[in-house]
């Protein structure tokens, strides 16, 4: 059942908000809208999506590309990230490239992401942050749980949002990036899925649970035939906390490349910055 509710951003979501010029997702590798060819589901829609972070784990890693789109009072921001993700040690790494300067600046250098369980890590920060240092966020001080927070979501926490699908059909039979797919379309519900959740997702799911406008969140997702999330589109919003404007996001991540190598090496405490971060 949807909950509406207006709750202000905390100090990390609009810090970092700030640094991706206050935005939100769009699509990444849209699937073929005229290779739809009806077939059956791979089961019950419900528990099929439900358990499609298994799967994930179950083959160890991938590449991905990530597009976050936020819309408000008329203004659209895309950013857009690639990188690799290791579903089983919980980490992964991200280059995201920023939207160009409405007032025609140079372009600007990707910022580097390091997502880890309770963890994000961001380097060429900016605002100050000397071009040898790591920024760290605690995850757990994010209202949105790091769905939107760095630009990017999370790709296992994006899974694990099926773990608290509420209702599911079965679209149809299609493609995306090459892979033939089945695609679901439903909504989920946040309380459910941090219920469900492994452990390291568990608190930042209940936080944008509660930080979100609703806990409701509709999804279009394609599995392959090993039941593997070749892409998935989430529609999260939650109120502007400062201009207490509606933000439409739309976030949506790609995977392939099943078992590509990720090493992903998290920062030493020396290479983190300690200082005080300015607001852009």
């Amino acid at each position: 059942m949807a909950r509406r509710r207006q709750h202000r951003r905390t100090h990390g979501m609009t810090a970092v908000v700030g640094v991706v010029c206050c935005v939100g997702l769009g699509s990444a590798g849209c699937a073929r809208s005229d290779a739809v060819a009806q077939g059956t589901p791979a089961g019950d829609p419900v528990r099929v999506l439900r358990s499609a972070a298994d799967a994930l784990v179950d083959a160890g890693s991938s590449q991905t590309r990530t597009s976050l789109e936020m819309a408000t009072g008329g203004t659209r921001v895309t950013i857009r990230g690639e990188g690799v993700y290791d579903y089983r040690r919980r980490l992964g790494r991200l280059k995201v490239l920023l939207p160009q300067d409405p007032a025609g600046a140079a372009d600007r250098r990707p910022i580097t992401e390091l997502l880890a369980p309770g963890a994000l890590y961001m380097k060429n920060r900016g605002a100050g942050v000397p071009a040898d240092k790591w920024v760290r966020v605690d995850t757990a001080t994010l209202s949105d749980g790091n769905l939107v927070t760095g630009g990017a979501t999370d790709p296992f926490a994006a899974a694990e949002v099926l773990r608290g699908t509420r209702s599911a059909t079965f679209v149809g039979r299609t493609e995306v990036a090459g892979a033939r797919v089945r695609h679901y379309r439903g909504i989920a519900d946040l309380e459910a899925a941090s219920r469900e959740a492994s452990e390291v997702n568990r608190g930042p799911l209940g936080a944008a649970a509660k930080g979100f406008a609703t806990a409701r969140v509709p999804f279009d997702v394609y599995l392959d035939d090993e039941g593997r999330i070749r892409k998935i589109r989430h529609r999260f919003s939650f109120v502007n906390g400062e201009r207490q404007e509606p933000v439409a996001v739309a976030s949506t991540t790609l995977l392939y490349d099943f078992g590509a190598p990720a090493d992903v090496r998290l920062p030493e405490d020396e290479d983190i910055y300690a200082g005080r971060i300015a607001q852009e």
